[in-house]
């Protein structure tokens, strides 16, 4: 039996109660904007502590990561902060990577991607001729790309065709190359493998093949070597931390381990929202929460604007296989960041996009921030995690998880001459069923919606609900898309939008 939390009369009537659901990125940015903006904000997680995918754990002395490693587009979060009288620096310490990262191509074939613009040229020619020229022209028209598609094209809502009817719009539109694949664009330019994969590889988390990208997002390019690889010191949830913190200060309240079970609408709008643990009043309802999830299982039939055969039909971006490792020495001669490029890419993308199945000899990444990190693990110990992209809704086992661990391991021990195995003082696993289990997650996915062309802007599903007023969506299955940057300009967006509905009511 549910208890009905009063409903406290706010005296301004342009003042309201809202709730958000899910302490994500999207979420905790959609609170902390409105709960700014003067009105009664309660944050509703289903699990014990904030940050969604970016959830942190600890164990045996070590501290890790559960999801996003990587941080790109630091301006995103100045910006963020920065909106709020804050700045990133009184939160966490950010330092550069450099390397950004290791790309391994086989046995003893490294390449090492520098912080620095002009070494990064100087590597580019050692690889192909004539090609730091071309690097210097395809990355300033990234940088183009980067500064309309962040300014413009991520902060539209996406409810109507007609945002995008600006001569200014329609006019970039093609200079952004949204009609044509980024593989085209990289390939007429460079002929070198290496550069081809190197280029090629920040589309792969996007949910499409680069064929099937638009080139629109060399912008993850220029992002990539032009702005930098970042981490912020004692780890990615720091974020979440600072986030936590800001939003507490603008007012908004917590509950956690409140997993919300059904959203009362009468009469096309929401009344109330009944969670594991009780039942509350609200003005407006954000869902930060998948989306999916959201529309199929706690929103009654007649409210739902989408049904499964549309769920079914959308390309989803991966879900990963994950191994939190602990081991008990220093690794030799790795970085931050290491991802494996030895087998054939574009092999993996078509078990992942185009014939969903468990990969034949997979792609796959390391991360060992207790490289750059000693506050992560115990003196003298190494903190790293192993991830393989996957096909969303395939099946999951133990048994099929330990497989690909022993495979992940020989490939590092034969790719670096690093026997992790021996060395393994912690071990997690984390794939599809535990994104279902702990997220809800569509399909088990680990990156949300694919940005394909057809998937883009107005082809997202909305972020204002067609069948109750008062009802929006963040996060990375609806606008603009998946990562971490782009969740937190979800939640900023949303959040605006709602203040814009509250002031237009409230004339």
């Amino acid at each position: 039996m549910y208890v009905l939390l009063p409903y406290e009369k706010i005296k301004n009537k342009k003042l309201k109660k809202i709730i958000v659901i899910g302490a994500g990125f999207s979420g905790l940015a959609a609170a902390t904007t409105l709960a700014s903006a003067g009105h009664d904000v309660t944050l509703l997680e289903k699990n014990l502590t904030p940050g969604g995918r970016a959830r942190q754990f600890k164990s045996d002395g070590f501290t890790f990561d559960m999801g996003p490693s990587w941080y790109w587009m630091p301006e995103v979060f100045d910006q963020y902060f920065e909106k709020f009288g804050k700045s990133v620096s009184q939160y966490y310490n950010l330092v550069r990577l450099n390397p950004s990262y290791t790309v391994c191509f086989g046995k003893d074939d490294f390449v090492n991607i520098p912080a620095s613009f002009k070494e990064l040229l100087s590597l580019f020619e050692s690889l192909e001729i004539g090609s730091a020229a071309k690097l210097e022209r395809f990355l300033d028209e990234a940088a183009y790309k980067y500064k309309v598609g962040m300014e413009e094209y991520v902060w539209k809502p996406g409810l109507s065709i007609t945002e995008f009817f600006d001569a200014k719009v329609i006019k970039s539109a093609f200079k952004l190359q949204m009609f044509s694949s980024i593989s085209k664009q990289i390939r007429s330019l460079f002929k070198n493998p290496k550069i081809i994969q190197l280029l090629e590889f920040p589309v792969l988390f996007l949910g499409a093949t680069p064929q099937d990208t638009p080139a629109l997002y060399s912008l993850m390019n220029y992002a990539d070597l032009k702005l930098g690889t970042w981490y912020p010191e004692g780890g990615m949830f720091k974020i979440i931390e600072a986030m936590v913190s800001l939003a507490s200060e603008k007012g908004v309240k917590f509950k956690y381990n409140h997993e919300v079970t059904n959203i009362n609408v009468i009469a096309g709008k929401i009344e109330s929202v009944d969670t594991s643990q009780f039942s509350i009043a609200c003005d407006y309802v954000i869902a930060g929460a998948d989306y999916h999830h959201i529309e199929q299982k706690v929103i009654s039939k007649e409210y739902r604007q989408y049904n499964e055969s549309y769920w079914d039909k959308r390309k989803m971006a991966p879900s990963s296989l994950l191994f939190y490792l602990g081991l008990d020495k220093k690794m030799p001669g790795i970085h931050h960041h290491t991802l494996f490029f030895d087998t054939d890419f574009d092999l993996h993308a078509k078990e992942i996009y185009k014939d969903p199945q468990w990969p034949s000899n997979p792609l796959f990444y390391m991360c060992a921030p207790s490289v750059t990190d000693s506050t992560i693990s115990p003196d003298g110990h190494e903190n790293m995690f192993l991830l393989m992209p996957l096909a969303p809704g395939i099946e999951d086992t133990a048994e099929l998880r330990e497989q690909y661990f022993g495979l992940l391991l020989k490939r590092v021990k034969e790719q670096c001459g690093l026997d992790l195995k021996r060395h393994i003082v912690y071990k997690r696993s984390y794939c599809i069923n535990d994104f279902k289990s702990d997220y809800n997650a569509f399909k088990g996915n680990a990156y949300g919606l694919a940005n394909t062309l057809d998937q883009t802007a107005i082809l997202k599903p909305t972020i204002k609900s067609k069948k109750i007023s008062n009802m929006y969506f963040t996060g990375q299955l609806t606008v603009p898309g998946p990562g971490v940057p782009p969740s937190i300009i979800s939640g900023q967006m949303v959040a605006s939008e709602v203040i814009k509905s509250i002031a237009n009511h409230g004339k």
